[in-house]
């Protein structure tokens, strides 16, 4: 059975990218699959969170991965920092990873750009934790988004350099999983691409209607077409398209045809798109109040997962160690 693996970081709350870009299929994956799902507490070390609001960030992913449909009996759940052996390969995989390959990341340009006070070392060598995530379990296949593409070749880069190097097979190369269709890339409600936790600009999974509402009908438009059958501007463009993600075909038909013939409302459009936003949301939302506070659930979770991951881990790392050529004394 192949092996599939995916990670969310710990900060913030799940969004709709994350849910529609991914989530909602790994639900038929567990099935099919060796499925590994983790928490990546490490790659959040990057932006510096508080102690204080660091295991709430984990135990808030966890219980979101638990409502979104994630099953503990059939996939390992578990947390970044609880396999040590990650660790130990990210620093075995630097040694071959270069600097002029990881400077020209786009992930570390655009991190640059934005945390310009807070360039550390994690942000250029993030590739390389990700790549070790993906390696130690020697996963066949990651889901992954449209932005997350160069990063997933790293990993390949670094498997292929590793068996090079080494004279070895122990790593296979990982290939995208998109489930058998393009991609997924869900827009943000500002117009301005993609939906993500540091752009402020997401509909979350742990949002109540109010909030989501409140949300939808402050996303960026314009005053509306003024000839026929008009190419959409990007800000409607995205609105649309989050709109062909929840929304039922009639639905998505009746408002594309009133933005061609220049009669929609964009208001009865947000309005729309609100209300169909939290049909898939609401519920989800309400299994997450309840796996909150039971503590003991989370625990046995945790543990679970934990113990699947480092079996799987550990027997990686044995033959990683035997290859470069570490011996016991």
């Amino acid at each position: 059975m192949e092996t599939v693996l995916s990670g969310i970081r710990s900060t913030g709350h799940l969004h709709l990218g994350n849910y529609f870009g991914a989530l909602r299929n790994y639900i038929k994956m567990q099935d099919e699959y060796n499925c590994f799902f983790f928490i990546a507490d490490l790659h959040s070390l990057t932006t510096h969170p508080h102690p204080a609001d660091f295991h709430a960030g984990v135990k808030t992913i966890l219980c979101e991965y638990l409502a979104s449909g994630l099953d503990p009996q059939k996939s390992a759940i578990f947390v970044q920092s609880d396999v040590p052996e990650v660790s130990e390969l990210y620093v075995l995989l630097n040694m071959i990873a270069y600097k002029g390959e990881l400077e020209r990341t786009a992930s570390f340009k655009e991190k640059v750009r934005k945390q310009e006070d807070n360039v550390n070392a994690g942000l250029l060598t993030y590739p390389v934790l990700m790549a070790a995530d993906i390696l130690i379990h020697r996963a066949h296949k990651v889901p992954v988004g449209k932005d997350q593409e160069q990063h997933l070749e790293m990993a390949r880069v670094l498997a292929r350099r590793f068996n090079n190097m080494y004279g070895t097979d122990v790593f296979p190369e990982p290939q995208a999983f998109n489930f058998g269709s393009d991609l997924v890339k869900v827009p943000g409600l500002d117009g301005s691409g993609k939906m993500g936790k540091s752009e402020g600009n997401g509909v979350y999974l742990i949002d109540d209607e109010k909030t989501i509402h409140k949300k939808v009908m402050k996303a960026v438009t314009d005053s509306g077409p003024t000839e026929p059958n008009s190419k959409m501007p990007d800000s409607i463009e995205n609105i649309f398209t989050l709109l062909k993600i929840v929304s039922t075909p009639d639905t998505v038909a009746h408002f594309t045809e009133a933005y061609n013939n220049c009669s929609i409302r964009y208001g009865d459009l947000k309005k729309q798109l609100a209300a169909d936003i939290c049909k898939h949301t609401l519920p989800i939302r309400e299994r997450i109040e309840e796996i909150y506070n039971d503590e003991a659930y989370l625990h046995n979770v945790a543990k679970r997962g934990r113990e699947l991951a480092r079996e799987s881990a550990s027997a990686t790392l044995r033959e990683v160690r035997a290859v470069v050529g570490f011996k016991s004394f």
